[in-house]
C-alpha cells in the first residue's frame, strides 16, 4: 500500500503548478488532520474542513507554517447553512475539487443496543450518515469539474457485517448500535455512489484499530498507519478501483 501511495504522490508533487486539490472534513485532530498533513505535504492545495472554528484555525495554522498549502474552512456537516457557505468558499478558491475526503464522525454511546434511544442512534446518523450525504451532494458541481473526481468515505471494519459476524475478529466482540450501524450504512453509501457516478472514483476507507479521541487513545496503530488506506484512496489513478471497502493491507469484506 505504501508503495503504491508513494508512486502517485511523487507525480502529484511535479504538477505544483496545478496542485490537486482536495477537501477533509472532521480534520481539526486525529486521522483528518494527519490526512491533511500528508496530502499536503506531497503538494496538494488542501482545505481543512473542521466544525469549531477555534481548533481548525489553530491546526490549519500549524500545518501551514511547515510550508503546507492547507486553509480552514468552516464546516458543520450537521448544517445545511454551513455546507452551502463551505462550498462557495471552496469555489472562491479553485474552480474543481479534486478530491473529498468524508472523514467527520462521532463515536456517541456505548451503551448495549437493548439500552440505546432513537435519539442517541439520531444524533449519531446525523454526522455520520446524514452530513455526509449532504455534504457529498453540495460539492458534486465542484467534483464533476475535475478530470478524475475522487471520493473517500471513512469507514470502520466494525460497519463490516463479515467482520463483526467473525468470531476471530475483534470486531465481533465489541457491542454496540449507533457507531456500527452507522459505518454499516456508510458502507452501502458508498456502494449506491460509486455506481451511480461512474465517472467517479468512490471508495470506503477501514483505518484500523488507530489511536485517537474516538476510542480515548486506545488504538494499536499510529495517525499515519490509520491514515494509510485514506491517502491511497484519495491518490488513485485513473485506473483505479471504485465502489470498493480497503484498509490499509488491500480489500475489506462488506
Amino acid at each position: 500500500m505504501a508503495a503504491l501511495v508513494g508512486g502517485v504522490m511523487a507525480g502529484d508533487a511535479r504538477m505544483m503548478n496545478n496542485p490537486t486539490t482536495a477537501l477533509v472534513t472532521g480534520a481539526n485532530k486525529g486521522l483528518g488532520r494527519e490526512t491533511v498533513r500528508r496530502l499536503a505535504a506531497i503538494g496538494w492545495q488542501v482545505f481543512l474542513a473542521a466544525r469549531n472554528t477555534d481548533a481548525g484555525k489553530t491546526a490549519a495554522a500549524e500545518l501551514a507554517e511547515a510550508g503546507a498549502d492547507v486553509e480552514f474552512i468552516q464546516l458543520d456537516v450537521t448544517s445545511a447553512a454551513s455546507i452551502a457557505a463551505a462550498v462557495e468558499a471552496v469555489g472562491q478558491r479553485t474552480p474543481r475539487l479534486d478530491v473529498l475526503v468524508n472523514n467527520a464522525g462521532i463515536g456517541g454511546t456505548r451503551k448495549l443496543p437493548p439500552e440505546i434511544t432513537a435519539a442517541e442512534l439520531r444524533e449519531v446518523f446525523e454526522t455520520n450518515v446524514f452530513g455526509v450525504v449532504a455534504v457529498t451532494n453540495a460539492f458534486l458541481p465542484l467534483l464533476r469539474a475535475a478530470a478524475q473526481p475522487r471520493i473517500v468515505m471513512v469507514s470502520s471494519g466494525i460497519g463490516s457485517l463479515a467482520r463483526t459476524s467473525d468470531p476471530t475478529r475483534l470486531e465481533s466482540t465489541l457491542l454496540g448500535l449507533p457507531y456500527p450501524a452507522s459505518k454499516t450504512a456508510l458502507n452501502m453509501i458508498t456502494s449506491m455512489y460509486s455506481r451511480s457516478l461512474p465517472d467517479f472514483q468512490i471508495n470506503a476507507a477501514d483505518p484500523g484499530y488507530t489511536a485517537t479521541d474516538l476510542n480515548n487513545n486506545s488504538g494499536h496503530q499510529t495517525v499515519s498507519e490509520g491514515t494509510d488506506a485514506i491517502v491511497h484512496l484519495a491518490s488513485l489513478g485513473p485506473d483505479g478501483p471504485t465502489g470498493g471497502f480497503f484498509d490499509r493491507v488491500g480489500s475489506v469484506p462488506w
